[in-house]
């Protein structure tokens, strides 16, 4: 969920340090409406809003963060190799995803994650790696993705099979759903305004250092840590709530 740890734009790290603290508010208050039962509507336009607008922004910064990798991988690696590089990194991520659907098959049982976001980033940097290099192509196929996931969306089947594209079945509920459209649409979006902001992994623009304000700092590091931190903060939570006794948890 990351780019590579050398030269580093402090503003990606940053952005993506909102973008943890963004998630981890909205799964707290999550957590609270579905084990607790409190009277909280998760549902409600505001906190919707902010549960896609996290998930926007940290698959946005994939596509941009994708560019910069590949920026500093095609001076060292090339061929099957550079190949290899990005395939394997997609499937530790989408890995990463099997052991998260099944933590949630233990805590939720029948709405657990199929196909979160987890599985959609590592799928979707598989899927997305021969387009990196352009820049109007992302563009162009990522709007039409967006609108093709509209559509799919609408569309309902009496099988399972194709929820990962998708298309859902009437009964199909889950916490976390990240289906390849319209969702790729986004992370293509991020590889454009990534090869349009850093044009060979560079920041295009005069930006002020700030990463050294304490502040600034701080979210840095834990746009830095964003994967590990994403593995953690829910059994972190579920378990504090638990011991706390605000919300009760069947384990088994």
């Amino acid at each position: 969920m990351s780019e590579e740890k050398d030269d580093r734009l402090w503003e990606i790290d940053f952005a993506r340090g909102i973008a943890i603290l963004m998630m981890i508010t909205y799964h707290a208050v999550f957590n609270l409406y579905y084990f607790g039962g409190y009277g909280i509507d998760i549902h409600r336009r505001g906190w919707w809003i902010l549960g896609r607008s996290t998930a926007v922004l940290f698959i946005t910064l994939v596509g941009i963060s994708l560019t910069l990798s590949y920026s500093k991988a095609i001076k060292e690696k090339s061929g099957k190799e550079l190949h290899l590089k990005y395939l394997l990194r997609g499937v530790k991520i989408f890995s990463w995803g099997l052991i998260i659907t099944a933590m949630t098959y233990v805590f939720v049982r029948e709405s657990f994650i199929i196909f979160g976001i987890l599985h959609f980033i590592g799928t979707g940097i598989i899927i997305a790696y021969p387009l990196v290099r352009y820049r109007y192509i992302p563009l162009a196929l990522g709007i039409l993705s967006m609108i093709l996931g509209l559509y799919l969306s609408e569309i309902y089947v009496s099988f399972k099979w194709l929820l990962w594209v998708g298309v859902r079945f009437p009964s199909f509920s889950t916490v976390d759903y990240f289906p390849i459209f319209p969702w790729i649409g986004v992370l293509l979006l991020g590889i454009f305004l990534g090869n349009t902001l850093y044009p060979d992994g560079r920041r295009k623009f005069d930006f002020p250092d700030l990463s050294n304000s304490s502040v600034v700092g701080k979210f840095c590091f834990l746009g830095r840590n964003s994967l590990k931190i994403y593995l953690l903060h829910q059994p972190i939570l579920i378990i504090s709530l638990y011991i706390l006794g605000i919300i009760e948890v069947s384990f088994f």
